[in-house]
C-alpha cells in the first residue's frame, strides 16, 4: 500500500476546489483594478484619507495602488489567508482523519512504522500546498502581467509566492502538530483554523495600534507582509529564522507525539 498515493487521491478533490477558488479570486481581484486604473493617484489619496482601521483591514498601508503590482499587494493579504487556511486544514486532516473516520486500524496492522506513515503523509501534504502555490503563482503572473503594460512583474510575484509558501509550511505543521498532540481528532481541524484566525486578527491589531508592535514576532502573517516585501525587495532575515525554527519545532512535535499517542480505534 502506497500511503503517499492514497493521500494524494484522497485530497485531489479538495485541491481542485481550492485551486479553482484561488484562480477566481486572483482574476476577480485584478479585474477590479481595470476599473480603478484611470484614477490611480486619486485612489491612493482616497485610501490615505480612510481611517487607519480600514487601511489595516484592507492591507493598503504604503502600497501604490496606481501600479498593478501594488494593487496585487493588497490582494496578496487575502490570498495568503486563503493559502494558510488550506494548509492548516490539510495538515490537521491528513493526521487526524484516520481516527476520525475509524480507518486507523487498517493502517496500524500494515507492516509500516508510524514514522514512515508520517513521512508519506507530510510528503503528500507538501506536494498539495506546492501545487496550490504554483497555481496561485501562474494565475497571478498572468493577471498582473495583463495590466502591467509590458513591465516584468514576475520577480515581485515570485518573491511574494515564496513568502506565501513559507507561510503555508508554517500553518501546515501547526495543523499536523495539533492533530498529533490533541486527543480529540474530530476537533483538531477546528482548533487549527481557530489559531490561524486569531493570529490573523492579531496581525491587523498590530497595524491598528503601534503599542502592539512587539507582538509581531508571534504572528507569521507579519513575517511575510506584502508592504515590506515589495518595498524592501525581499525578506527580513529574522523572520526567515523564526519561520525555520517554527517549522522544525512543530515538525518534531508532530513526529514525537504521533509515535507515542494511543490511537482511538
Amino acid at each position: 500500500m502506497n500511503i503517499f498515493k492514497r493521500e494524494m487521491k484522497a485530497n485531489r478533490k479538495s485541491l481542485m476546489i481550492w485551486s479553482i477558488g484561488v484562480i477566481f479570486m486572483v482574476a476577480s481581484g485584478m479585474g477590479k483594478y481595470s476599473s480603478l486604473e484611470g484614477s490611480g493617484q486619486s485612489m491612493n489619496a482616497l485610501m490615505a484619507d480612510m481611517p487607519k482601521s480600514m487601511q489595516a483591514i484592507m492591507g493598503t498601508g504604503s502600497l501604490d495602488l496606481s501600479s498593478p503590482i501594488g494593487y496585487f499587494g493588497v490582494l496578496f493579504l487575502y490570498l495568503a489567508v486563503m493559502a494558510a487556511i488550506d494548509a492548516a486544514m490539510l495538515g490537521a486532516n491528513i493526521i487526524s482523519k484516520e481516527e476520525r473516520d475509524k480507518t486507523v486500524e487498517f493502517l496500524l496492522v500494515k507492516p509500516i512504522s508510524r514514522t514512515s506513515m508520517i513521512n508519506s503523509k507530510l510528503l503528500a501534504a507538501l506536494v498539495n500546498i506546492l501545487i496550490f502555490n504554483l497555481v496561485t503563482f501562474a494565475s497571478s503572473v498572468a493577471m498582473v502581467g495583463k495590466y502591467a503594460e509590458g513591465d516584468d512583474v514576475t520577480g515581485e510575484v515570485t518573491t511574494l509566492m515564496i513568502g506565501m509558501f513559507i507561510l503555508q509550511l508554517i500553518f501546515l505543521v501547526i495543523g499536523t502538530a495539533i492533530a498529533a498532540f490533541y486527543k480529540n481528532a474530530k476537533k483538531a481541524t477546528s482548533l487549527a483554523t481557530g489559531i490561524l484566525l486569531f493570529l490573523f486578527i492579531l496581525s491587523i491589531a498590530i497595524d491598528l495600534n503601534e503599542k502592539l508592535d512587539g507582538l509581531k514576532y508571534f504572528t507569521p502573517f507579519k513575517y511575510y507582509d506584502a508592504k515590506y516585501i515589495l518595498n524592501e525587495g525581499g525578506f527580513d532575515s529574522l523572520y526567515l529564522g523564526l519561520s525555520a525554527l517554527l517549522i522544525l519545532t512543530l515538525s518534531i512535535v508532530t513526529y514525537v507525539f504521533y509515535r507515542k499517542r494511543d490511537m482511538n480505534i
